[in-house]
């Protein structure tokens, strides 16, 4: 490392607080800083960013400085992590928005679908209630969570064993026919 009396008394003055010293360094390491943020390919906003924290790192760190001359390499150094700092941030809110853009995606398909369910289900509790009584006790008979067997469903209904599944399918082509259920898949017409 050269020892430059130029760089050695911009940092005496500097470190008295001496605002001219303060505008010649910025003037005179400013091409430096902005070369190593050119080298990370940060937008504009993110370079003004690195460049206001290394300045910021330099008012914080100058009376630590035990070599003035090393200024440059100082400012250099800053600059650099400071951007690869910058960098990852950026990385990680792209990575972060890109997730969002995928969990928002994924949110939408999965509320559009409860959605659809729900009309669906609604439509299907309506079309049930407007069946004969009949109809809905004995398709009741086999939608509840233990549904009954046919000698059960004889029983309770009085119906011979054989006309369960003729009846039946009679009243689920009663239930695809429903007005309610026009719009869905599986409805029917005649």
């Amino acid at each position: 490392m050269r020892d430059d009396p130029q760089v050695v008394a911009l940092v005496v003055r500097a470190r008295k607080g001496e605002q001219d010293a303060w505008d010649d360094i910025v003037e005179r390491y400013s091409p430096l800083l902005w070369s190593v943020c050119l080298r990370y390919r940060l937008s504009n906003a993110d370079a003004l960013d690195v460049a206001q924290t290394v300045w910021l790192r330099l008012v914080e760190h100058l009376a630590e400085l035990r070599e003035p001359a090393a200024l440059p390499g100082w400012i250099a150094m800053v600059a650099q992590r400071e951007c690869l700092r910058q960098y990852r941030l950026t990385r990680r809110r792209q990575d972060a928005e890109q997730a969002l853009e995928i969990d928002l995606k994924d949110d939408s398909a999965v509320v559009h679908e409860e959605v659809e369910r729900a009309q669906r289900d609604l439509a299907l509790r309506t079309a049930l209630a407007h069946l004969p009584e009949y109809c809905r006790t004995l398709l009741a008979c086999f939608l509840s969570e233990t549904p009954l067997s046919y000698a059960q469903i004889s029983e309770r209904l009085g119906v011979p064993i054989g006309g369960i599944g003729p009846q039946r399918a009679r009243c689920l082509t009663k239930l695809r026919r429903s007005p309610y259920l026009s719009g869905f898949v599986g409805a029917e017409e005649d």
